[in-house]
């Protein structure tokens, strides 16, 4: 049995968190987050587009003692997915795109949440049977980073990430909320000073100030979070990234020096660094589900992720992708034919062009229908569909 004083069972919940795999773990009390109004002005403002279970929860999130009422404490953990391989700029003219790091392993969900699970039994275990106790990592309407901030683990940085002096920025958190009341570990105070790498580095200029990202404009919810239609004006600043960014944390200074992490599940699987994007485009639904099992990938869906490749093949401009590209252009999905599409009036040879304009005619939903007619250009499209209406047309 652990000490039964604050202190002893504290540092007892924090070797036994450490055994079980995370590198970092801090304590704080279940109080309000400090920004919980900078968090609601930034709903108010719309920064989180159509991330609408943020609205959703905002209360649980502001205030958590109201809806678990008998946590007096939470342990936040901090678990390193970083791998060391990098970031390769492909050349013109080259097929390959770039998947979040994050995304490379297995889902990070199931392992942290198992191995919170483990953490509260080994304290019910220890301590007594009826501490009552509940885990969430990123899936509950809690605010993370604040929590972990408080716990001493970084503290949030000009680019949103929590950020450890000695670690970087490469983790997954997680909390235990827990009935026991456990003596709070110190913050750790903001030190970005006046470091702004991450701020000027974003291709689309997502941070509309330091701590503080329009998620509307930022490549990861553009890849993941949005379901529909990406923006035709934020395309081409997606470049080649398929799901995902990492620019933000890539230029951190306190990443430069990161631990790989030893973690088996969170390393890559066969291609998912810097991966092939032409067989990529032609997944099925039942490919997809199987080639993503037991991944991150899988929340945008088929439609989702497709799009992006249309739309990353585009913007790589490879003539190499047009048959593969002209094939999406009758995939079951409209969001999918739409920006494919796209990638075939971007890159804009003739054998697109002829593919486009072949397609326009067959479609029948209005959105891909006006894709298609935004990538051949407005007159080519009417000469298209003049030549359909006339009975002298084909």
């Amino acid at each position: 049995m652990v000490s039964q004083s604050p202190e002893g069972l504290a540092r007892g919940i924090k070797e036994e968190a450490r055994r079980v795999g995370f590198e970092l773990v801090g304590v704080s009390s279940i109080a309000d987050p400090l920004h919980e109004e900078s968090f609601a002005d930034w709903l108010r403002l719309g920064y989180a587009g159509e991330m609408a279970y943020l609205t959703r929860t905002e209360e649980a999130r502001r205030h958590p003692g109201s809806w678990l009422p008998w946590a007096r404490s939470v342990v936040s953990i901090a678990m390193n997915y970083y791998t060391p391989f990098p970031r390769e700029t492909a050349p013109p003219g080259t097929t390959r795109g770039w998947i979040s790091r994050y995304a490379w392993g297995d889902d990070y969900h199931t392992l942290l949440e198992r191995r919170l699970d483990s953490l509260l039994a080994w304290i019910r275990g220890e301590v007594w049977e009826t501490v009552q106790g509940r885990a969430y990592v990123d899936t509950g309407p809690v605010l993370e980073r604040e929590f972990s901030g408080r716990a001493g683990i970084g503290w949030i940085g000009k680019n949103t990430h929590l950020i450890s002096p000695k670690r970087g920025s490469w983790f997954f958190l997680g909390e235990l909320f827990l009935s026991l009341d456990l003596p709070p570990d110190r913050s750790i105070g903001d030190r970005c000073g006046s470091c702004d790498l991450c701020l000027k580095a974003c291709p689309t200029n997502a941070f509309v100030g330091p701590y503080r990202l329009d998620a509307r404009r930022c490549i990861s919810y553009l890849t993941i979070e949005l379901k529909g239609s990406i923006p035709v004006e934020m395309r081409p600043l997606i470049g080649d990234h398929v799901f995902g960014c990492d620019i933000c944390q890539e230029v951190c200074p306190y990443n430069a020096k990161a631990t790989p992490s030893e973690e088996p599940a969170f390393q890559p699987r066969d291609g998912l660094h810097a991966p092939e994007l032409i067989p990529l485009l032609s997944l099925t639904e039942e490919g997809f589900r199987r080639r993503f099992k037991w991944s991150a990938i899988k929340r945008p869906k088929r439609r989702g992720f497709l799009r992006n490749v249309a739309v990353a093949l585009g913007n790589l401009g490879s003539v190499e992708s047009i048959p593969a590209l002209v094939r999406a252009l009758s995939d079951p999905d409209p969001l999918v034919r739409g920006h494919a599409a796209w990638a075939l009036g971007r890159i804009g040879t003739d054998k697109a062009r002829a593919a486009l304009v072949e397609a326009v005619r067959l479609e029948t939903d209005p959105g891909a229908k006006a894709e298609m007619e935004q990538a051949l250009g407005r007159e080519e499209a009417e000469a298209v569909m003049e030549s359909r209406l006339s009975p002298f047309g084909p």
